[in-house]
C-alpha cells in the first residue's frame, strides 16, 4: 500500500505539438487513499514520484474497474472520461515537490481554489516556466502561435473567436466555483486563488494565485500574490496589498481578522487583528510613523516594519502636518451582514 500527496483525473487542451496548455480537474484529491494509488499502479503502470500520465479510453476503463471498490466517485469520473475528445491525464503527486510539468502545476492551483490547501501551503517554485502564455477564448485555450489560424477558421465558418485575455493563468471560475461566494467580475480572480466561504468580491476587486480570504470578507481592492486576508476584514475600493511579486521582498504581507483598509489605502507590512488604515494612506515597511499615546502625544517615531503584525492599531495621516500616525484602534470592524448573505 502506497501513500501520496495528491491525485486527480483531468481533461485538458494541447497544442498541435502535443504540449499541454491547460488542465481541468473536476475532483482533485488531497492525500488519496493507498488503495487508489495501488489501483493506479495496477491499471496505469504508475511506479513512483510525481507524474502526469496521458491515458486513453481503455486505460481509463481499467482504472475505473480497479477503483470501483476503493473510490466509486473517482471510478465514475474515470468512466465519464473514456469517450472524451480532449486529452485526458491522471496526475499523481507523490510528494509536494517542485512541479515538473504543466498538469502538475494545474493540479496545485486546483488544490488551492478547491480550498483543499491554504495559501503558502504548497511548493509553487518554478511554476511560471511551466505555465504557457495562452489566448483564453470563448472556445477555450488556444496556443498563441496557432491563434491567427484559429481566428480565420472561425470567421470562415461564420463564427467569432473572442479572445478574453492573454495570460499564463485562467480565471478561477472556469475551473472552480467555491461554495458560498459572490464574484462580480470573474476575470479578476485567477485560478489558484483561495476564496473563503462568505466572501464577496466586487467588480474592482482582484485576487491573485496563492492568495485570498479565510472567511467572510468584502473585497473591493487588490489582494496580490501571497497575501492572505483574515475572517471579517474589509478591503475598500481601490486599496492595494503589496505582494512579493510586486516589490514586497521576502516579507509575507497579510491582513488579520476584522481589519479595514480604506478606499485607495495600501499596505506593505502585515497587519494584526482589528487594524484600520484610513482612506488614501499607503503604509510601507519604511514609512516613518509617529506613535501616539492616549492623549495623542507623540511617544516615538518608528518605521512601518516595527509595527508589522501588531493588533488593534489605527493608521492615519495628520491632516495639518501630513505626518503618518498610529493610535490604538478601539473599535472592531462590523461588516454588513445582509451584504454578506452569499448563499
Amino acid at each position: 500500500m502506497t501513500n501520496a500527496f495528491a491525485l486527480a483525473i483531468g481533461v485538458g487542451t494541447k497544442n498541435s505539438k502535443g504540449d499541454w496548455l491547460e488542465v481541468f480537474y473536476p475532483q482533485p484529491l488531497l492525500n488519496p487513499s493507498a488503495a487508489l494509488i495501488d489501483a493506479a499502479k495496477s491499471a496505469l503502470g504508475y511506479e513512483e514520484g510525481n507524474v502526469a500520465l496521458d491515458v486513453d479510453g481503455g486505460e481509463l476503463e481499467a482504472f475505473a474497474a480497479a477503483l470501483d471498490s476503493a473510490d466509486p466517485l473517482q471510478a465514475a469520473l474515470a468512466r465519464a472520461c473514456t469517450e472524451s475528445e480532449k486529452p485526458v491525464v491522471v496526475t499523481i503527486l507523490a510528494a509536494d515537490e517542485q512541479a515538473s510539468s504543466t498538469p502538475e502545476v494545474y493540479l496545485k492551483l486546483h488544490l488551492l481554489s478547491h480550498r483543499l490547501v491554504k495559501p503558502h501551503g504548497l511548493n509553487l517554485g518554478g511554476i511560471f516556466g511551466l505555465l504557457p502564455n495562452v489566448a483564453w477564448t470563448n472556445k477555450g485555450a488556444v496556443d498563441l502561435d496557432e491563434l491567427p489560424a484559429a481566428q480565420l477558421e472561425a470567421r470562415l465558418n461564420g463564427d467569432l473567436l473572442s479572445v478574453n485575455s492573454v495570460d499564463k493563468f485562467p480565471r478561477m471560475t472556469d475551473y472552480v466555483v467555491p461554495k458560498g461566494v459572490r464574484i462580480a467580475h470573474t476575470a479578476r480572480v485567477r485560478l489558484g486563488a483561495y476564496i473563503g466561504e462568505g466572501t464577496t468580491i466586487m467588480h474592482e476587486g482582484f485576487v491573485n494565485f496563492n492568495a485570498g480570504t479565510m472567511g467572510v470578507s468584502m473585497v473591493e481592492g487588490r489582494i496580490s500574490a501571497g497575501v492572505v486576508v483574515g475572517d471579517g476584514s474589509d478591503l475598500g475600493g481601490g486599496c492595494s496589498t503589496m505582494g512579493t511579486l510586486s516589490g514586497g521582498g521576502n516579507i509575507i504581507i497579510s491582513v488579520g481578522e476584522k481589519c479595514l483598509l480604506g478606499a485607495n489605502a495600501g499596505i506593505g507590512i502585515p497587519l494584526g487583528d482589528r487594524c484600520t488604515v484610513e482612506a488614501g494612506l499607503y503604509v510601507t515597511a519604511g514609512t516613518k510613523i509617529q506613535v501616539l499615546d492616549d492623549q495623542k502625544n507623540v511617544v516615538e517615531v518608528v518605521k512601518g516594519r516595527d509595527l508589522a503584525g501588531k493588533s488593534d492599531l489605527l493608521f492615519r495621516r495628520d491632516s495639518i502636518t501630513g505626518a503618518v500616525q498610529c493610535v490604538t484602534n478601539k473599535s472592531a470592524i462590523q461588516l454588513n451582514e445582509e451584504l454578506h448573505a452569499n448563499n
